[in-house]
């Protein structure tokens, strides 16, 4: 039966829905409209076809994800008031007790609704992208990602779950706090390990070979003050021809990688421009201000849970009569994105902010011109389109708009 706290899921499931609804509907109307003619302050950049590719390819990716979000909320609503959550756990309660039991259960979850997004998965790599020449992932490689994705999810993830689920029972009415202790660390170790250990399961990564643009970079870094334990290019290409530029790690585990499309299609001046946009986000400290917000909002939250954890009106108003952590963290899980969907606008606004910041310091460290042809040429290539619908673009991108950001860029 239905209580209060179902009613309150019931309307924030009815706001996430209705608001992406009609934002996805203004996107596609705006870039419709818009298809027919390149912006003006494009229009000696970039061709007509271009523009009108970047135009399908967003209209395409939008309706899909119209479609993807009404089956994400039919899955959450038959885990939760549907009943599915519920008969998960009376069907594994009578096999498993204890650590085990709560880790088959979440496994379980999230192995059911990785296996629905599955197919959609599929359409978007080989049918959206292979539309529009961005594809160039084999069915066999897709499938020994996924092997190693789910590999990879088991061997790192239960150890990690059976922690969690330890400390939720054993250390008393502050387990929450002892759980944030232990998340911090891993999501540190994480940041760590992945240059070196996780990101090669997936890519090959060699050193940089172009000893001139190598010696412009290595110029770049010195006046940056930035030290790093290399400079890599990655086989991006062996799954799209979407190109781009970044540095992973942290401390000294820091390494810059270049996507090998990315050098393919950019000249030696505009690699050093993006590469010192990236730059940007560190002296400015984007990366651990991101880490210190995260880590502040683990903890609020799983304060949150802690009070949930020990209330019967969170388990029943979410379809589940049974009461134990491993239920309590799986609806939080499932329920919790829904509540916090209208935070969005604000993580977006921060990220243009962060954005903007990087493009600045480019600008001080590298020439603004060649990192606004560089840009232009991503945009390009990536077929992001150059007319998003204003609200669209407010309350979703990270990143700011063609023409804003190559305005400012160009103000500078």
């Amino acid at each position: 039966m239905l209580n209060s706290f179902s009613l309150a899921f019931l309307a924030a499931v009815t706001v996430m829905v209705v608001l992406r609804t009609w934002l996805a509907r203004r996107q596609i109307a705006h870039v419709a409209a818009h298809r027919g003619a390149v912006p003006s302050s494009f229009v000696d950049q970039v061709a007509l076809p271009a523009h009108q590719k970047a135009a399908d390819y967003t209209l395409a990716r939008t309706r899909f994800g119209h479609f993807a979000l009404a089956v994400d909320v039919v899955v959450l609503l038959a885990l939760t008031l549907g009943g599915g959550l519920q008969w998960l756990h009376e069907f594994w309660s009578a096999h498993f007790d204890g650590l085990f039991y709560g880790v088959v259960l979440i496994f379980s979850v999230f192995a059911l609704t990785s296996l629905i997004d599955l197919p959609l998965a599929i359409y978007r790599q080989f049918i959206i992208e292979e539309r529009f020449g961005f594809n160039r992932m084999s069915g066999k490689l897709f499938a020994i990602d996924l092997v190693k994705h789910a590999a990879l999810g088991v061997v790192v993830g239960v150890p990690v779950l059976l922690a969690v689920l330890w400390l939720m029972a054993r250390m008393g009415e502050r387990w929450w706090f002892d759980v944030w202790l232990f998340w911090c660390a891993f999501n540190l170790l994480i940041l760590f390990i992945y240059p070196t250990w996780v990101a090669p399961l997936f890519n090959k990564f060699a050193p940089l070979a172009d000893a001139s643009l190598k010696t412009r970079v290595e110029a770049l870094l010195n006046r940056c003050g930035f030290t790093s334990s290399g400079l890599f290019v990655m086989d991006g290409s062996r799954r799209s021809s979407h190109g781009n530029a970044y540095f992973t790690g942290f401390g000294k585990n820091k390494r810059i990688v270049f996507f090998d499309t990315l050098l393919d299609r950019l000249q030696t001046a505009e690699i050093e421009a993006v590469l010192a946009h990236e730059l940007g986000h560190f002296a400015h400290r984007h990366v651990i201000k991101r880490i210190v917000l995260l880590f502040a909002m683990s903890l609020f939250f799983l304060a949150v849970l802690g009070q949930l954890i020990d209330s019967r009106w969170f388990f029943n108003g979410l379809g589940v009569h049974g009461q134990n952590t491993a239920l309590g963290l799986t609806l939080f899980l499932l329920a919790g994105p829904v509540f916090t969907f209208l935070m969005t606008p604000l993580f977006s606004l921060l990220s243009r902010r962060d954005e903007f910041e990087a493009d600045r310091y480019a600008a001080a460290h590298a020439a603004s011109e060649d990192l606004i042809a560089a840009l232009v040429k991503l945009y390009e290539d990536n077929a992001a389109t150059l007319t998003p619908d204003p609200l669209h673009s407010l309350f979703y991108d990270s990143h700011p708009s063609a023409a804003i950001r190559i305005a400012r860029l160009r103000d500078i």
